[in-house]
């Protein structure tokens, strides 16, 4: 007769006792780790130097850096213009008095000390030449609107604020006689004219010339549209007189 093997069970007692010793253990060696420290804070950043104060003046001296190709290849061939433009102008049919401009179209009555001041301008523009040919008028003499110079913190701008063709940009200087203009072109009700290079069709190059006493012009050979040279004069405003107490 085959016997049955025999089988030793613990007690449950038993066995609950071992499961407590173990967890308990475990327990134990969870509280006796120490838990990792925290990572250390991160450096702190590099001290910057406060920015200073914003200048004024003529502070982007450097245009050549600036202007695009197609503006840096008109300003070179401005002579041209100036010739054709006249030529024209005194060949063609035109709308105003030319006759009455005198140093206003003289490329030679450019004087030293060219740089204006700050304040408001009265300016006219005055377009000679067609970019029609024979077709077009040889020049046309604009009225009166309003223009203001003034020193921001990247150099002194001139701004045409009134009229159907506004322009506004930055004059740098050049020499004595002459500073660069690099700027846009508003036209109509459009608001005020873009950065300079943010609409290549409206970009425009010019040369400011003093071309008397308080009298000024800012020179724009080969412009976009109409004409092939645009003169803008500016002369100081007229105070405002102040109204009488009755």
């Amino acid at each position: 007769m085959q016997r049955s093997p025999i089988r030793f069970c613990r007690p449950a007692h038993v066995r609950t006792g071992l499961i407590t010793l173990s967890l308990s253990a475990a327990l134990a060696a969870c509280a006796t780790t120490p838990p990792l420290p925290p990572p250390p804070p991160p450096p702190p950043p590099p001290s910057v130097p406060a920015a200073p104060d914003a200048p004024t003046g003529a502070v982007l001296a450097d245009w050549s850096g600036v202007i695009t190709a197609a503006d840096r290849d008109r300003y070179q061939r401005r002579a041209a213009a100036w010739s054709l433009a006249l030529e024209q102008s005194k060949r063609q049919a035109g709308s105003g008095d030319l006759a009455s401009l005198g140093d206003l179209i003289d490329p030679a009555a450019t004087r030293a000390g060219v740089t204006p001041p700050e304040g408001a301008y009265r300016c006219r523009t005055v377009k000679l030449g067609s970019q029609g040919g024979d077709g077009g008028l040889g020049y046309v003499v604009y009225g009166w609107f309003a223009c203001r110079i003034e020193n921001t913190a990247l150099g002194l701008k001139l701004t045409k604020l009134s009229g159907s063709q506004r322009q506004a940009g930055l004059l740098f200087p050049e020499n004595d006689r002459e500073m660069v203009f690099l700027g846009s072109m508003a036209l109509a009700s459009e608001p005020t004219a873009r950065a300079y290079g943010q609409r290549p069709e409206r970009d425009m190059v010019s040369v400011l010339e003093r071309i008397g006493e308080s009298r000024w012009r800012l020179v724009t050979p080969w412009p976009a549209n109409e004409s092939n040279l645009d003169i803008l004069e500016l002369v100081p405003a007229p105070a405002a007189t102040p109204a009488r107490r009755r």
